[in-house]
């Protein structure tokens, strides 16, 4: 609520009407029905935070923008809902930001492996002038970016031996990511890398299929994949901004105060799903443990070994991302790293 000197204008925001001297002038949000799609599964940090972004925007909307939530991969997998979003069929989704190397290659930057040493690190470059050179490179493509959420820190598991040092890892076939740099990263690591999309994960561990997968721990719990696996390694290999998107043929019809109005969502819930997903990976590894799955920490000597076996790859999918955006990508994790 505002003030006018001397008391004469009051001026209220109130459920999408601005209310001034008393009278009630309507913002324009008109009635909609967002259907928000992705492959978290049910309890998962990114889909707890689709649950909010919901009870946001209902709010800001006085009920008007409603979003249903679609977990699991329901609608398909990932790459099968970025042609939704694109051909208007389905109107929002959150994925693996690096999954749109496909559709932009610089988005390949944030899988580079062992990037980040740290949240504080990725905070600053998604959020910042990365993050938002990054989806300028979208709406050409038929999206729109909106925030970036994460998945975390990925881990290691598998059904056959522990992993305790990179060599261990040699002939295992281990389930990634629809993305080149997961495939090459794995393969050079010594595993045979097999892409599927998620919601097929865990029948293939199951029936053996494949042997493992790599995940952030609340992924790997809340999925229950430590039913059909023996093993975790707390690799950090790679972090996962996930980012949440709106398709473009929809964004168009929005007019401006519905724009605000979700990017608004968007950005309060980031902060919401960071905060969870911060809080669960710090519980995951212990319960995971409890279940049964038996946890291998790496020495800092092989976690330099791991990295220095995926060099080749990270340098790889550096050489091909644009240069002005490296050095930002490197200039603001110095920035964080100097503090």
């Amino acid at each position: 609520m505002l003030r006018r000197a001397g008391g004469l204008t009051t001026v209220a925001v109130i459920a999408g009407s601005v209310m001034f001297g008393g009278a009630a002038f309507a913002a324009d949000i008109g009635k909609h029905t967002i259907k928000f799609a992705s492959t978290g599964a049910k309890g998962a940090p990114i889909v707890l935070g689709m649950e909010k972004f919901a009870e946001i925007v209902a709010e800001k909307s006085g009920g008007n923008i409603t979003v249903k939530s679609f977990p699991n991969g329901t609608l398909g997998g990932d790459v099968q809902t970025i042609s939704a979003l694109q051909g208007g069929t389905i109107e929002m989704t959150t994925m693996n930001a690096g999954l749109l190397a496909g559709v932009s290659k610089d988005f390949a930057v944030v899988d580079l492996p062992f990037l980040f040493d740290g949240p504080a690190e990725a905070d600053a470059v998604m959020d910042g002038p990365v993050g938002k050179a990054l989806a300028e490179r979208l709406p050409e493509k038929g999206l729109v970016g909106l925030a970036y959420w994460e998945l975390g820190f990925r881990q290691l598991t598998n059904s056959r031996h522990p992993v305790t040092k990179v060599d261990d890892i040699a002939g295992l076939k281990i389930r990634v990511v629809q993305s080149p740099i997961y495939i090459d990263l794995f393969n050079a690591l010594g595993a045979n890398a097999v892409p599927m999309p998620f919601p097929e994960l865990y029948p293939a561990l199951e029936t053996g299929t494949v042997d493992g997968q790599e995940n952030p721990a609340p992924s790997i719990l809340t999925a229950k994949l430590h039913e059909v696996q023996k093993h975790l390694t707390l690799t950090n290999h790679t972090y996962n901004p996930q980012i949440v998107m709106i398709g473009k043929k929809f964004w168009d019809k929005l007019n401006a105060d519905e724009r605000k109005l979700i990017q608004d969502a968007a950005n309060e819930s980031r902060d919401y799903e960071r905060k969870v997903s911060r809080e669960q990976a710090e519980k995951a590894v212990a319960e995971l443990k409890a279940e049964g799955l038996q946890i291998t920490e790496l020495s800092p000597a092989e976690v330099e070994r791991f990295r220095e076996k995926a060099k080749p790859v990270a340098d790889k999918y550096a050489a091909q991302i644009d240069p002005a955006l490296m050095k930002q990508v490197n200039d603001e994790i110095a920035k964080v790293r100097g503090k």
